[in-house]
């Protein structure tokens, strides 16, 4: 079995490699139960801009932004409870994370070809000392990182799908982003686009 490579980038710990395909289609349909479940909102920031990734979650807590603020809430904006995390991503957070707790948000962040992230900070979360652990799925993205102040240089690499990422230490609080997608690059999506994991402790 090959062992997946292990970058650093600006204290982030990239693993590229890390999901071999047979993980990515099974992991792919836990998702999709997910969604089933809670399906895909496109959220608006504080000041009315819609945001260009749609969003949904998993677990005790679900992130959202309206015109209240950003937010980590019990329930889908339907008013229904997240759906639980699936025990396959609570494996890959026990083997990657090196965290002695357990997550108790899995967002889930959908990306058409034409969506990105800006650089921001995870930082909503009561015990910072706790990593967020990122996986990726379908069309590779150019991920940005930075340092903990906006105006911090930044390095760039593109994660494909299978690529897990953990902000944790230095690179917990590090600005970070997805820049674009190289559409077309990743044929485990029909339809293209990218799938985003992110894993993390809340209270």
């Amino acid at each position: 079995m090959t062992l997946p490579q292990e970058i650093d980038l600006n204290g982030v710990r990239v693993y590229q490699g890390a999901l071999d395909r047979y993980a990515q289609v099974s992991l792919l349909e836990d998702v999709r139960a997910i969604l089933r479940a809670a399906p895909l909102v496109r959220h608006v920031t504080p000041s009315g801009k819609p945001m260009s990734v749609r969003m949904s979650a998993a677990g005790d807590f679900g992130w959202v932004t309206d015109r209240s603020g950003y937010r980590y809430q019990r329930h889908h904006p339907s008013g229904t409870p997240w759906p639980p995390i699936p025990a396959s991503l609570l494996i890959l957070w026990n083997k990657y994370s090196k965290s002695d707790r357990a997550p108790e948000c899995c967002l889930v962040n959908w990306y058409a070809p034409d969506a990105k992230m800006g650089l921001h900070q995870d930082n909503d979360e009561a015990d910072l000392a706790q990593p967020v652990l990122s996986i990726s799925l379908g069309d590779d993205a150019r991920f940005r990182v930075g340092g903990t102040e906006r105006s911090d240089p930044t390095r760039s690499i593109w994660l494909s799908s299978g690529d897990i990422a953990v902000l944790g230490g230095a690179g917990r609080l590090a600005y970070h982003g997805v820049d674009k997608l190289r559409a077309g690059s990743s044929s485990l999506m029909p339809n293209g686009g990218r799938i985003n994991l992110t894993l993390r402790v809340v209270t």
